[in-house]
Parts: structure tokens; sequence; C-alpha cells
């Protein structure tokens, strides 16, 4: 079967899935009459079904979907407003095969980037490579990529089938694999790739480099340790805490270090330096700068998600530096804001904005003072471009009544139950923040998107200690993280924050990487992975009670019934349990 080339080389032989859908679009008008046959058969054209293979993460990574798929659900999150938007995944209310996007999306956009790394990874012996070290690298690459599809698609959608060839015709009968075939492979892949990818691309910074593969190689060793027991368990969480160490130790060879200090992570002037050598990342999804140069017109939209609306509020009108408000979806719990010592741990300012410092002059008027609950005192007072305009905090404010600006505090925000009181203000995420855009109302962002960041190899390993029963060493990859922190000045709380062996439980981990990775597209995977069906359910409701449906089988999600609808054996193949 040929190939047209009719949009990006690669992309329509990925349009395959699971069913009949798996040839659509295969006959397009082609007026180059190249194909895949032919442009892949030189190291020159072998590059782009590579280059191709990279291009669906951008429909995860930057973009609300991914926040939604990894993200919510959880106990750190809830929708603004309370609204249902994505409630199947936020809320789990009515998730079914027929409905719950992003989730029946991200099933398709999995299986096209599988099937791409599947052709490229068994014509590459085609392409003509006389440089066997260059034909390496380019097989690691896609090596990698697929091991990433996977462990996404395994951990959401548990053992479906497993493939390795590309799919050229329509798929008419599936049979399902096991969840540690997929991590045999997801494993030996990531063994191949760090054994051939480079340390740099210099440049290039965000393809898939060794620190990439060796990363990843830890986060696969981790989870897939969850699905044994006994001396098999201890032998993956083994391997997930040698490979982690090895990332740290080879620090300097792999040219990637911790930032010196937390916030400089998510200043947006450092955005473009974490990827490269020296930064903290070890593998970035990119964004150009040039808007037409990105895989879709959105580029990196994060910083829409958690945002709260500002420009309605006294002295305030919309900004760059304060963010795009018109897409927000996603508010923090007051679970996840009370995980912060925020008087001693520098994460909760590097992460959170609380206060908005007035960008136009306002007087205060009678009718704005009633309703934003203000004493009457506050009636012509002004308030000054670059006075405080509004303060939404997780603290409790005393005479907040009688302060010149808003004020949301905790008892505004979430009622005493915990739950959330009519989320329309809340303390924003700012991880993500993009004021480099051409103009407040701009929607398309380009900054990079941080997959993994060595940080996470700390606690790979102090939690695979932990379950090895070496809390010390657990507590001692801990420290390293909290000393960086620990705020320093006035006082240093390096000390103060410190955590001994007996503070290590799989509970406190799970708490150190919410405090660490909050928004980072990862916390789903995290509880997913280290409860079961009840404890998921229960850790969940109890920490986030606004949730209020979820039931142990959505530590899964549905197959698309579509997919099923097109096998000849799709009752045999079977949905996931609960659906």
């Amino acid at each position: 079967m040929k190939f047209s080339l009719t949009k990006r080389i690669g992309l329509v032989i990925a349009a395959g899935t699971l069913g009949l859908t798996a040839c659509n679009d295969l006959e397009e008008y082609n007026p180059s009459n190249a194909t895949a046959d032919t442009v892949w058969s030189t190291p020159e054209g072998f590059v782009t079904v590579v280059n191709g293979a990279y291009s669906e993460q951008r429909s995860w990574y930057g973009k609300e979907d991914g926040e939604f798929m990894a993200e919510s659900g959880t106990d750190l999150w809830f929708n603004r407003d309370k609204n249902t938007y994505a409630g199947q995944l936020t809320q789990y209310a009515g998730l079914t095969p027929l409905q719950g996007n992003p989730n029946r999306a991200a099933w398709v956009l999995l299986w096209k980037s599988i099937n791409l790394c599947n052709a490229g990874i068994n014509r590459i012996g085609e392409a003509g490579f006389t440089n066997t070290e260059e034909r390496n690298r380019r097989e690691g690459e896609l090596r990698f990529l697929r091991a990433f599809y996977y462990w996404h698609l395994v951990e959401t959608y548990g053992g479906v089938m497993l493939r390795t060839e590309e799919t050229k015709e329509p798929v008419l009968t599936a049979t399902r694999s096991s969840v540690p075939e997929f991590y045999n492979l997801i494993i030996s892949d990531l063994e191949f790739a760090a054994a051939n990818l480079p340390v740099s691309w210099g440049n290039e910074y965000s393809r898939a480099s060794r620190k990439s593969a060796l990363g990843f190689l830890a986060r696969a060793c981790l989870s897939r340790a969850y699905y044994s027991t006994g001396n098999e368990a201890q032998q993956y969480f083994t391997r997930a805490r040698d490979a982690a160490n090895d990332v740290i130790n080879r620090k300097s060879e792999l040219r990637v270090d911790l930032r010196p200090n937390y916030a400089d992570l998510w200043n947006p002037a450092n955005n473009k330096t974490l990827g490269r050598d020296g930064g903290e990342a070890l593998y970035v999804v990119s964004n150009s700068v040039n808007i037409g140069l990105n895989y879709d017109d959105n580029g990196n939209r994060l910083f829409h998600v958690f945002q709260t609306q500002y420009s309605n509020k006294p002295g305030l009108e919309a900004t760059l530096n304060y963010g795009y408000e018109n897409n927000r979806r996603l508010m923090p719990t007051l679970t996840l804001l009370d995980l912060y010592d925020e008087v001693r741990d520098s994460r909760y300012d590097g992460s959170f904005q609380e206060v908005w410092l007035a960008t136009r002059a306002y007087t205060w008027t009678a009718a704005d003072a009633n309703t934003y609950s203000k004493d009457p005192s506050v009636v012509g007072r002004q308030i000054r471009v670059g006075d405080t305009a509004m303060v939404i905090t997780k603290r409790a404010i005393p005479g907040k009544r009688t302060k010149n600006y808003v004020v949301y505090d905790r008892d505004d925000v979430y009622l005493p139950n915990r739950t959330i009181r009519n989320g329309m203000n809340f303390v924003t995420l700012r991880k993500f923040q993009d004021p480099d855009r051409a103009a407040a109302n701009v929607q398309a962002g380009t900054k990079d998107v941080v997959v993994m960041r060595l940080a996470e190899m700390y606690l790979i390993s102090a939690e695979a200690e932990n379950r090895l029963g070496n809390n010390a060493a657990a507590a001692a990859m801990v420290n390293v993280l909290r000393t960086r922190a620990a705020k320093k000045t006035p006082v240093n709380y390096t000390a103060a924050l410190q955590v001994t062996a007996a503070d290590i439980t799989p509970d406190f981990i799970l708490n150190e990487r919410a405090r660490e990775f909050a928004g980072e597209n990862i916390r789903w995977f995290d509880v997913k992975r280290m409860k079961d069906g009840p404890s998921f359910v229960s850790y969940i409701k109890q920490r986030n009670p606004d949730i209020t449906q979820v039931q142990d089988f959505h530590r899964l999600r549905p197959i698309r019934q579509e997919e099923l609808n097109s096998l000849l054996n799709g009752t045999e193949f079977g949905q996931n349990p609960g659906y």
C-alpha cells in the first residue's frame, strides 16, 4: 500500500487505530506523487518519519486535554465555578465508552503515534543508513517515543493490544496483552534508547536524548513494580531506584542539574533554557516563538487552564503578566493548598499567585463596596497603580472588610467541610505563565512544556527506597529537594524543612510529589499507581470532597466503543471492567 504525503510525512500512515477506520484518507490526492516507500528509503528522508513521531505529543502536552487526562479527577483539582466542563474526567460523571473527551480523543492519538513509531522501527533497515551510529540514534528516538506513548496507553487503559508491527490494512480482530508484556517492551525500548541516544542534540534540544531515556526508564520501572508482588516487585523497585540514582549520579555527564531556586523553574524568562544543556528538564515538548512553525495554531495553552478571573475586579484589567482568563478550567482544592508550609517552603510562592497589583487607578464606590462586602469606610478611598488590588489566599484574613482591596480568603473560597463554595475566585497556579505573547488576548502560547525533570528522579528513588524498607535513604533523597525548597531569607529554614526516616510513608511521598509537581501532567498517574481500587476512591473523596462519583474501576479509562464495534471479536476482546 502506498501512502500519500499530503500535509506531513507519515501522519497519514499513522491514521490507523484499531478498527475499520484504519485506512481512512489513504487515497488523498498526492500532487508530488511521493510515497513513504520512496521518501523513507534514504537517511535524509527517514528523518521525516522520526520527526512525525514526535508530533502528537503536542495534543497532550501543552493543552488542556493533557491536564484533564493527567491532573484532574484527583485530590488536587476541581472545575472552576463548580461547572461540569469535561466532567467525565474531572468528576467521573458519566464517563462511558461513548462519552468523555479528551479520553476518547487520546485513544486515537496514542495509536496514531504508536503506529508511526512501529512504521519507522520496521522500515529503518530499508533506509540506506551507512553510518551505524546515526541509524541507532534514529532508532533510539523511535523506540523512546514508542515506549513513551505505550506508557501513557497502558497506564490509562490497561492491558489492551500490544502492537509492534506497522498497521497498513484494516484490523478486524485484536487480542489483549498483559500489562507485564507492555512493560517488557517499554523497558526494552528505553534500554535501547539509553544505549544509543546522544547526550545532547545541541540546538535540537527537544529531541529525546540519553537523559530522557534514562529518566523515563526509572519512571517505567517504578510503574511496573506496582503490578507485581513479593520478590518480583522488589526487583522492579530496585531497578527503579538504581535507574533514578544513575541519572542523579551522572547528572554532570548528562548535562542536567537542579535549578538553585524552585521559583527559577517557572520564571518565563528561563523557560527556553530548561531543556537545554545544563537545564533541569530531562525531556521537553518544545514550541517555537514563531506560532506558524508550531504543530497547531495554539502552541502551549497551559497558561489558560489554572487561571482565576481578575480583570473584572476594582483596579485591574487584562494584562500579559496576569494571564488569559477566558478559558480557565481548573482550581486547586484546599487539600492541595494546605499541603504547603508557605512560611518555610518556597514552592508555594513559586507555584501560586495570591496577590494582584493594580494596573489602573480606581476609587471605591458604594456599589462596589457592597458587592465586595466592604465596610462603608472604604468608599472614596483610592487604589493607585501598583497598590494591592486583590488578594486571594488560603489563609484567613482578619479585618478583611476594611482592607483597601478585594479579598477572598479561605472562608470565602472553601466551606468548613473543605468543599468549594462557588469556585468563582481562587488562588492561581502560575507555573505556566506566558507574558511574552503579542497581546493580553492572544491565546496561543510559545513556551516549552517540561515533561520530566531531574527532581522526579529524587522522588522516584525515595518512593522505591520506601517500598524496599530503606526510609533513611528515602529521606536523604527528599531532603535534597527540600533543601532547595526551603526559604533562606530573612530566616533560613533549611534545617526546619528536613525530614527523617520516621516521616517517610507512601502518603508522604504522594504529598511531596504534589508539592513539587502540582499541575505538571502527572498527578492522576501518581494516585492510580500508589492506590488500589478501594483506596483510590477513598483517597480522592476524602481529599477532594467535591468529587462524589469516583469508583474503583475508574483507575482505568474506557476504550472507545467505536473501536470495539469495528472488531469482529469485540465482545471477546472486551471493554475495561466497570464500563
